[in-house]
């Protein structure tokens, strides 16, 4: 089943056509890889899906429902949650403070029962305060709970970026560049979270430029050069498509595949 479908969809700016009628479906529980040279589009389409920018033609729909126009924080609110590619973290706050930030779109309290701290209020701060505690607990990062993000190593700030993500309770995560700036122990250990994250039921959609890290976990690649798709299939298949070797990994992937 498709979770995600956008349908003949373009964005233009200006003059440029940074996504030209692009057909994408996003199947659930899947690790799916967007992929492509620099300037292909591939944070463009992450946006457009996420609400930060329009599409400027065609339809983006989720499990059924439309999500054209629509404001980020009720995509978020619809299952879709994301990270970007520069690391956008709260650094003056503590860790559980960043996840129990992301919780904010799944609290059912008024400004009313903040302010008075009604008995509703109070119960669901803990039932948050102990969801957050169990989402740092799965990503590795309890025991940096009361640490401010900033203090945090590279790799433990990406992993507190997908943990304020998971706060949201999303169906569906956006990875926008999760390996950016990591070494490779850092980046096998994050290859072993997103097949985690698969195995909970999450559908994981990454945008990445590591070619290890997308060979060796993603289920579906897609491959976009100048704003359009040019190729998609299995990791194999990708690594063997001549137009994909031309464009954007090279001529020695058919040979190491």
């Amino acid at each position: 089943m498709n979770q995600l479908v956008l349908q003949n969809v373009s964005k233009k700016f200006g003059g440029l056509l940074a996504v030209n009628q692009l057909d994408l479906e996003v199947p659930e529980n899947k690790i799916l890889s967007l992929i492509g040279p620099n300037g292909a589009g591939k944070t463009t389409v992450f946006n457009m899906i996420t609400g930060v920018y329009p599409p400027s033609n065609g339809a983006i729909t989720f499990k059924g429902k439309k999500l054209n126009n629509l404001r980020s924080s009720k995509i978020v609110a619809r299952g879709i949650a994301r990270t970007f590619q520069n690391i956008r973290l709260f650094k003056s706050m503590t860790v559980l403070e960043n996840v129990l930030v992301g919780m904010h779109c799944r609290s059912k309290s008024g400004a009313i029962r903040a302010l008075l701290k009604t008995p509703f209020k109070v119960k669901e701060e803990r039932s948050i305060t102990k969801k957050s505690l169990e989402i740092l607990d799965f990503m590795g990062l309890a025991d940096f709970r009361n640490d401010y993000a900033s203090n945090l190593p590279y790799g433990g700030q990406r992993r507190l970026e997908i943990a304020r993500a998971l706060a949201a309770q999303p169906q569906i995560i956006l990875l926008d560049e999760p390996a950016a700036g990591m070494n490779p122990s850092e980046t096998a250990d994050l290859m072993d979270l997103i097949i985690k994250l698969r195995d909970t039921g999450l559908t994981v959609f990454l945008v990445e430029h590591d070619m290890r890290l997308v060979m060796g976990i993603s289920e579906i690649v897609i491959v976009l050069d100048y704003g359009q798709k040019i190729a998609q299939g299995t990791p194999q298949e990708i690594q063997q498509n001549d137009k994909v070797i031309e464009a954007y990994l090279g001529t020695g992937a058919k040979s190491a595949a």
